[in-house]
């Protein structure tokens, strides 16, 4: 069927939320929908709801052009293989080519902001699937997803426990978003798509330092936190010293190096107007995950 979405990664957190979106707040039949993922297993509870389930591994180029087969739009949701010889963006890249032979209309992608630009280490990663994206000449949708509030359990937890909050972001903001907001704003844009070819920049709407997201984690937990600034190799040192494994070190330090240079400090509208809904303020996430930041 030439509207079919077919939705990549669908047994991960983004894609299960997607998918829900779509049968839910947008009202997609069921049959219109196809889950992908390495471990179908995993997703019997979506063919319950008349959902097709196929395997679709990066890792299997053919396979994946026979999955692809008859989509309308095929939204590939990022991997997470970040070790750094390149296999997020072969396996990319991989995705791209089998949905351009199978024959797709629309190629959709979850991307990150400012990709062309940006010192996130993995930028170029993004950079790359957009431009093998726009190389096939299909009509495409990039979704430029700032960071999910959920990725403050990283950071806060530990903060809160010591009282401090280890840092070389300055006074660099974020426009922290809820990954559900991101979710539910995609599905909007894959159940209505526009005519041709859109870049969305998803983020929540505003955009705190980190003192100002320290004083809202205060406020939910009535636990007092102080920044403490860093350079980037004090960070670096510290993050070995605790025992953070140093091969993820140089990806971890450059989220800070580009929230200081502005990369995620952007504000947009994408989220509510593809959503439908007023995206969830940090405020609010971090006071229902009170529990789950202090435990």
């Amino acid at each position: 069927m030439p509207d079919t979405i077919f939705v990549t990664g669908a047994s991960g957190h983004l894609g299960q939320a997607i998918i829900s979106h779509l049968l839910d707040s947008q009202g997609v039949a069921p049959s219109r929908i196809v889950a992908g993922s390495r471990n179908p297993d995993k997703l019997a509870d979506l063919a319950a709801k008349g959902v097709r389930v196929v395997k679709a591994d990066f890792d299997d180029p053919a396979g994946l052009e026979k999955a692809f087969a008859g989509a309308g739009t095929v939204l590939i949701v990022s991997t997470d293989a970040l070790d750094g010889a390149g296999t997020r963006l072969r396996q990319h890249k991989a995705a791209v080519a089998a949905a351009a032979k199978a024959g797709v209309k629309r190629l959709a992608y979850t991307s990150l902001p400012k990709a062309e630009t940006s010192k996130v280490s993995f930028a170029p990663d993004h950079l790359g699937t957009e431009d093998a994206i726009k190389a096939t000449g299909l009509p495409y949708l990039f979704f430029r997803d700032s960071w999910y509030q959920e990725n403050l359990f990283m950071s806060l937890p530990q903060a809160l426990k010591s009282g401090q909050w280890f840092t070389s972001a300055a006074d660099g903001k974020t426009s922290y978003v809820a990954r559900d907001d991101i979710a539910a704003a995609i599905a909007g844009a894959l159940a209505n798509p526009p005519a041709g070819s859109a870049t969305y920049t998803l983020t929540g709407e505003e955009a705190l330092t980190r003192d100002e997201i320290a004083a809202l984690a205060s406020e939910a937990t009535g636990k007092p936190i102080q920044v403490v600034s860093l350079t980037d190799e004090q960070l670096a040192g510290g993050m070995k010293a605790a025992g953070v494994p140093e091969a993820f070190i140089p990806t971890l330090v450059s989220f800070d190096t580009a929230t200081r240079a502005g990369d995620l400090a952007t504000v947009t509208q994408d989220t509510a107007t593809l959503s439908g809904r007023k995206p969830k303020s940090l405020r609010d996430f971090l006071t229902a995950n009170k529990a789950a930041l202090l435990a």
